[in-house]
């Protein structure tokens, strides 16, 4: 049994159910804690890693029981009730992510791209902004599938270099084919750990990872804390940074400022084996049209990055042929990219490999 699991029985977990969640996992690093629920009622679940298989410490359906009997302090007062903005805004034991609001009357990260992607998981809000933006640049649309299509590429060639540890920085909600089903498509054992910072997408991720297959995990974690994400993933048992891992970072540093996204990436490069493989995609556009979109979008700041600012994402790798290139025109081993006609947006993307 995985213990980040999230088990659903007839019901879902509800919102204040997996902020307790998120919060006990951070408070009881030595645990593995889960939550079942089943109708309006939820049991939370505590296991200690040194203990036998399936030996429970605390099984209760008052959160309160285990952070008092395994955390030694009381629950904390901002976690009382399924109030999911007080609980987010409340502080949190050391996990370095913390959980943005979930407020299906804002337009939100995730779920505006699941919209462009053509997903479901999405509200009033996201389909508003996400319109607005195919409104100012038609293209927008095809550039996140351009980025699917250059991903699947990407983990097919990073997969035939026999990578079989992966991490998902900002994962987003899961889409198909997700990262686990392309490199299981190479090899069944390789690992997966997807990461971020989004309640209902950790959600979604961590019912995937319930499914049963003990190679998927997921993890709470900011994309602009390297620290943080690298400890949460190893913990789930999955990820050996001692050993060549690919690090997923597609579609997130275009939300970083370019000299915080070249401190965040070079940080998560120092941390890479000899052997590792970064796989990086940032949406950018001409001036007029970057300026008109990072107005429009409000879901987060954004940023248009140059191309400059994009390659130097990539310092302290070897970047494999064709080197940073639009994704539709990306092919792993080419010399030059694939002809393509030149249009005001784009998504640059390239792999680097930790030498």
């Amino acid at each position: 049994m995985n213990g980040w699991d999230v088990f659903t029985g007839s019901g879902t977990v509800p919102p204040g159910a997996l902020v307790e969640l998120a919060a006990l996992r951070a408070a009881l690093p030595g645990y593995d804690v889960m939550v079942t629920s089943h109708s309006r009622t939820h049991r939370f679940e505590a296991t200690h890693r040194g203990n036998g298989p399936g030996t429970c410490c605390v099984i209760s359906s008052d959160p309160a029981d285990l952070w008092r009997e395994l955390a030694g302090r009381p629950r904390p007062a901002a976690l009382d009730g399924d109030d999911l903005d007080r609980a987010l805004a409340a502080p949190q034991p050391a996990t370095g992510a913390p959980l943005v609001p979930f407020d299906p009357t804002r337009p939100n990260i995730a779920r505006a791209y699941d919209y462009l992607l053509g997903g479901k998981d999405h509200f009033p809000p996201d389909r508003e902004l996400a319109e607005r933006l195919v409104a100012l640049y038609p293209g927008v649309r095809q550039m996140v599938r351009e980025n699917r299509r250059f991903l699947v590429r990407a983990l097919d060639y990073v997969a035939a270099q026999g990578i079989t540890q992966y991490v998902d920085l900002g994962a987003g909600l899961p889409t198909s084919p997700a990262v686990h089903e392309i490199v299981h498509r190479h090899d069944a054992t390789a690992s997966v750990v997807y990461a971020d910072n989004d309640p209902v997408v950790l959600n979604h991720l961590w019912a995937l990872a319930a499914k049963g297959d003990d190679h998927i995990n997921a993890v709470a974690g900011d994309v602009a804390r390297p620290a943080a994400v690298a400890v949460a993933a190893q913990a789930t048992g999955l990820i050996d940074w001692g050993k060549p891992v690919c690090l997923i970072a597609a579609m997130v540093l275009h939300f970083l400022d370019a000299a915080t996204a070249r401190a965040v990436a070079a940080a998560y490069v120092s941390g890479l084996a000899p052997g590792s493989h970064v796989i990086i995609t940032v949406a950018c556009g001409e001036p007029a049209i970057g300026a008109q979109i990072t107005r429009t979008y409000d879901a987060a700041p954004v940023f248009n990055h140059t191309p400059a600012d994009v390659a130097s994402f990539f310092t302290g790798l070897d970047v494999i042929k064709p080197g940073v290139a639009d994704a539709r025109a990306w092919m792993p081993g080419w010399r030059t990219p694939a002809p393509y006609q030149q249009r005001p947006g784009q998504v640059l993307a390239g792999i680097g490999v930790r030498a």
